[in-house]
């Protein structure tokens, strides 16, 4: 256990059944020696050590009075609303968002908002609010989960690696490229370029047909144009749709200072933020269906497009705080569940207008309809007839 971290009650009685016995076998001297020891490992009183150790028993004794509700079916009914306008979140992210969103709903009337009920959101714990969340899973939808180099002389300049977890200022993206190939990859498909900022979670996600220079260049340009925030570093892996000299020559003159960096190959975890939202973000509402038409790729670009606002207006993400070795073990503690708006917001990079812009986008959107919006486009894309495709993919909400 580390030294900075009290004793749980159970193990403090683990520790006092092993103690009583020496407490027992010694003289009245030794007792006061045995004492002062169990009081500096325990952090108990001297008092309640005697009176634990003398006890029948060191067994915990069952609670004799049933503790009654704290939150009523208001709260319950609240959590669902905001939960469901998240995108079913899990309890650390969606813990500290409830009083926050239920006030942004409550301009739109999605819920009612009294002040009882807010109180008791600003307070609830996430232990409740995961005990909420297993009652209310039961009758949620979700979207079931489908499918099972040579080297570039370009990359031999740029280093290896990782972006730092404690990057703190924005700007830093890890990049990939995402396949709509379906069972086989001949000929050419559609393609998802998608960049998530380390600090903030900022995500970009822009649908490309092929992977072409002319294709990525104008997926590039379009991530830009919406971009509130400047480039300075881009982190992609090893393709040669990244690393080649129309591409290194876009970057050169499109984004001035910018700094280039590559994972390690066959090491996927160097780009892991954006590997995992590739899995949320992006498999989780297409699949590993085939999409190779360019009505496919505008319309997902509009859903994309959609995903934008209410993904980084409106999805709180957990950022990791720091990293401990305990025992041998790596322990990491996350800091509290925050959007990347707000972390955006906060780190001071946004210009003037841009922060207007995105509080006026904040305000006026509506997240719960927005999501609803979201889903029903997805639905459509997936009733479009295509000759390529043997069966329509299943709609619902994604896995948290």
């Amino acid at each position: 256990m580390p030294a900075d971290e009290e004793m749980t009650i159970d193990e403090r009685r683990k520790y006092l059944k092993r103690m009583r016995e020496r407490y027992w076998g010694s003289d009245r001297k030794r007792r006061g020696e045995l004492l002062s020891e169990m009081e500096a490992v325990t952090g108990l009183h001297r008092k309640s050590l005697v009176r634990l150790i003398r006890g029948a028993t060191l067994e915990r004794k069952p609670r004799r009075r049933v503790r009654g509700r704290s939150y009523g079916p208001e709260v319950e009914d609240a959590v669902r609303v905001i939960w469901e306008s998240l995108d079913y979140v899990c309890a650390e992210r969606l813990t500290p968002a409830l009083l926050p969103t239920a006030q942004h709903l409550a301009q739109f009337a999605e819920l009612s908002l009294t002040a009882k009920l807010e109180t008791q959101l600003a307070r609830i714990s996430r232990a409740t609010v995961q005990r909420l969340m297993g009652k209310l899973r039961q009758d949620t939808p979700r979207l079931p989960r489908r499918g099972p180099e040579r080297a570039n002389r370009l990359t031999q300049a740029v280093p290896m690696g990782r972006l730092p977890w404690e990057t703190t200022e924005p700007g830093h993206f890890e990049v990939d490229l995402v396949h709509h190939c379906g069972a086989t990859s001949s000929g050419e498909y559609v393609h998802t370029l998608q960049l998530v900022d380390v600090a903030t979670g900022w995500s970009e996600r822009v649908a490309v047909l092929g992977r072409n220079q002319q294709a990525m260049e104008a997926g590039f340009r379009r991530v830009l144009d919406r971009l509130p925030f400047p480039i300075l570093q881009l982190h992609p892996d090893n393709g040669s749709e990244f690393f080649n000299n129309h591409m290194i020559r876009f970057w050169g003159e499109q984004i001035v200072g910018l700094k280039l960096s590559r994972s390690r190959p066959y090491r996927k975890n160097d780009n892991r933020i954006v590997e995992q939202k590739n899995d949320t973000l992006v498999r989780a509402y297409l699949g590993y269906e085939r999409l190779d038409t360019a009505a496919q790729c505008g319309v997902l670009n509009a859903l994309y497009d959609q995903m934008w606002t209410y993904y980084n207006l409106f999805q709180p993400v957990l950022h990791l705080a720091r990293k401990t070795v305990v025992d041998g073990r790596l322990k990491r503690r996350w800091d509290q569940a925050r959007t990347p708006y707000d972390r955006v917001v906060d780190s001071g990079v946004l210009g003037p207008s841009q922060h207007a812009q995105l509080a006026v986008m904040y305000s006026e959107t509506n997240p719960r309809r927005l999501r609803r919006e979201i889903y029903q486009e997805l639905q459509q894309m997936w009733e479009r007839p295509n000759p390529q495709r043997n069966r329509r993919a299943p709609v619902g909400p994604p896995a948290s």
